[in-house]
């Protein structure tokens, strides 16, 4: 029984990832075909923009040109992700919040893995004119959603009790899934 409620959360899981993947590189296709080698497109006067980067670093371009080691942190951290989802986390109502962190970081994740392993480098064009913001892409969006919802979540709604029962692999206090 416990495999099959794996399974379904996995295959669950798994289409999700999917959709906001499909998401992310039609965006960043969009970016390519309509803002590369272009003049930005200005959204919002001196507020927002659209403007194409090719991103051979991290989050805020650092560590440049290190792809092999971004691939590599990519797949492990995507390895981690699938287990905690899986296997740690209860596919319940009360645990909603953290299945869907986990598959917003897991398509964020996948989402620039794409670009580096095919391209060397993310496309990015979302650009806070205003606050001189580093320039970002769909896929950064939902690892800051995610993360954002992560450090609220755990501050304000998930108490001891949920962080003991994730522990145990989603049972409850009496081995009970």
């Amino acid at each position: 029984m416990r495999e099959n409620m794996i399974l379904k959360k996995g295959l669950i899981g798994l289409c999700c990832s999917v959709l906001l993947v499909v998401l992310d590189q039609l965006t960043k296709a969009a970016a390519v075909a309509h803002l590369k080698d272009q003049e930005p497109y200005v959204i919002w006067k001196g507020v927002f923009e659209l403007s194409y980067l090719e991103n051979r670093g991290m989050a805020f371009g650092m560590f440049q040109n290190k792809q092999m080691v971004f691939i590599v942190l990519t797949v492990l951290v995507m390895i981690v992700l699938s287990y905690v989802y899986l296997m740690r986390i209860p596919a319940e109502r009360r645990f909603f919040w953290l299945n869907l962190i986990a598959i917003l970081f897991f398509a964020g994740a996948i989402g620039n893995l794409i670009d580096r392993v095919l391209q060397n480098y993310v496309v990015d064009f979302f650009y806070f004119v205003l606050i001189d913001f580093p320039i970002f892409n769909v896929a950064d969006i939902y690892v800051t959603v995610a993360a954002f919802l992560f450090l609220v979540l755990g501050l304000f709604y998930y108490k001891d009790a949920d962080y003991e029962r994730l522990s145990r692999g989603g049972k409850d206090a009496h081995g009970n899934i």
